[in-house]
């Protein structure tokens, strides 16, 4: 595993941690590009249900590694070769059909803002703070991470966060819709805990199916399509339909099978 990023495995759930604590888990350019290949395996084994994506001690990620942009960013082909492993990250994390979740503590800045962001969940402990800060830096945003924000937040919670460079907090973030929930700093662990229990106990046919279409979706798409309909009509001749009907009418919970 990449220096600075452990995967681990507890039950159905898949866990992505960032192991730089002492750098308030400052992401790399070796953390950016391992990621592809980190989802790639998670979305490979059917019987993982949820990963939780989170940072080691106080903090999710204090953002991209700035201390590496005097090397690695100093020339024009330097930066677009960064940008290019910082967009393949946060597209394979977007594009995944496991449900994703971060689990956010302390500071969620910049890159460690945009990989939440590419997540489908944020949960987030009472003292998180939020903020996405190229304007501090004369970067302007990546096309890519700055859509998924305006499908996210809106344009006018966007332009805040991109224009202004601001930090907010929990609190704030969840009126703005950034987080889906905050809970007390003793209290996220568990909730998190507790929704992808959820997530895993519902038919991951239509989990899968139903991300991949808001992913597409979310990426503008308008209609249907021959994917979409094929998705759909393979969920009405699996197992998990026949299953949820039955246990509906037999008034018992149902007892899905994990499968792609």
């Amino acid at each position: 595993m990449t220096a600075g990023l452990e995967l681990t495995r507890t039950g159905n759930v898949a866990r992505l941690t960032f192991t730089r604590p002492d750098k308030h888990n400052a992401i790399s350019f070796d953390m950016w590009s391992a990621i592809p290949d980190i989802v790639t395996e998670v979305e490979d084994d059917p019987s993982v249900t949820a990963l939780v994506v989170t940072g080691e001690g106080a903090n999710f990620s204090a953002g991209a590694d700035i201390a590496e942009f005097g090397e690695l960013r100093s020339t024009a082909d330097g930066a677009a070769l960064y940008d290019k492993a910082v967009h393949a990250a946060v597209t394979a994390l977007a594009d995944m059909v496991t449900p994703s979740v971060a689990l956010i503590r302390g500071n969620c800045i910049g890159g460690g803002c945009q990989i939440s962001v590419a997540c489908d969940f944020r949960f987030a402990a009472e003292g998180a703070r939020f903020g996405i800060t190229p304007a501090k830096l004369g970067i302007v945003y990546d096309y890519t991470s700055t859509h998924q924000l305006v499908s996210l937040v809106g344009p006018a919670n966007a332009r805040y966060f991109l224009l202004s460079g601001n930090l907010v907090s929990a609190g704030r973030a969840r009126e703005m819709g950034l987080v889906n929930d905050v809970y007390p700093d003793g209290e996220v662990d568990a909730a998190v805990e507790d929704f992808v229990a959820t997530l895993a106990t519902r038919s991951q046919t239509s989990v899968r199916g139903m991300n991949r279409i808001i992913g597409k979706i979310a990426t503008g798409q308008n209609e249907p399509d021959d994917e979409i309909e094929r998705l759909r009509r393979d969920a009405i001749h699996g197992a998990d339909y026949a299953e949820g009907v039955a246990a509906f009418l037999e008034r018992r919970k149902p007892r899905f099978t994990h499968h792609h």
